[in-house]
Parts: C-alpha cells; structure tokens; sequence
C-alpha cells in the first residue's frame, strides 16, 4: 500500500482546483491557488511523483454518446479466491459497457457500474455476459435515476491542513 503523502494547504488547493477543471493551464491555477507559477508548476510535479495525483481524465456524458441507461450491477463470485476475483476484474474491465468496478465488502463482492443503451442492451450485458459467467453465483441490477457527480476529494475541515510546507 502506498504510503500517505503530506500535504499542506496550497497542496490541497491545487488538487481542488484541479480535480474541478484538469484544463486549467499552470499560470490560471498558480493565480487560482496565490503562488507564483513555477512554484505551481513544482507543486503538482510533486503532487504527480507522489503518486497523489493519478491521471487526468474527460468527463463523458453517457447520454450524449448513445448510452442512456446507466445501471450498478451488484455481483457474487464463487470461490472468493484471488483467482477468480482477478479473472472475474479482468473481465469485467475489458467490457464496452464497463464504467467503474468496485470490489467491496458486505452482501455483494462486487459492484459494477455500467452504461448501456436501452433496457435490451442491459438484459443481454446481464444475461449474456456476467450472468453466463462459472464464478458467478448471483447478481442483482438497479438502475441508476439520477447521477450525481463526483465531486473534489478534500478533508474534513477538522482535518484540512492550514500550514504552508516548507521547501526542503
């Protein structure tokens, strides 16, 4: 497991920044935070070497690209093994339909969310695909209503840091 970076206060302004709009060129975030931009620019080279910041991704709107029906599939598998869980991932990350998995602890081993076209396209994803699986010993499907977006990761106020680190 990765061990926790520390982070002070401007850290965690850059990554709520940037976790709101990743299109923000270096010198509007370095404005944004109230650094200078090289000391930006050397913030979230840090903040990348550290592992804290991951990637850059787009956020896609499942509806605009023909995908309407959003759904969260809940999953048991059988044997609980490594194995089979990482054959089980492996699989379900390399489906179209695939959005996000989760394994978890609790009633399902697995959470998966999913984005289909139509209520057809989500029986034969069921059916077809997880269901006909051997380790899969049962699955319940709900259907996503609403969505709501993910919003910037940032500690608890009682947690969030008001010091600035200091450059070693």
């Amino acid at each position: 497991m990765r061990e926790t970076a520390e982070l002070d206060s401007v850290d965690w302004l850059i990554l709520e920044a940037l976790q709101n709009d990743a299109t923000l060129p270096n010198r509007s975030l370095a404005e944004a935070v109230g650094i200078a931009p090289s000391t930006c620019l050397h913030r979230v080279r840090r903040l990348r070497n550290l592992g804290v910041i991951t990637g850059f991704h787009a956020v896609v709107d499942p509806r605009t690209t023909g995908l309407p029906l959003e759904a969260v599939v809940s999953v048991n598998v059988r044997p609980h093994t490594r194995p089979v869980v990482a054959a089980f991932r492996r699989f379900v990350m390399a489906q179209p339909e695939t959005r996000s998995l989760f394994h978890v602890s609790g009633q399902a081993d697995f959470l998966v969310h999913i984005a289909v076209a139509d209520s057809t396209h989500l029986q034969a994803f069921l059916m077809d695909k997880i269901a006909s699986r051997a380790e899969v010993r049962n699955l319940t499907s709900s259907v996503v209503l609403e969505r709501v977006e993910t919003r910037a990761l940032t500690p608890p106020d009682d947690q969030r840091p008001t010091h600035r680190r200091r450059r070693v």
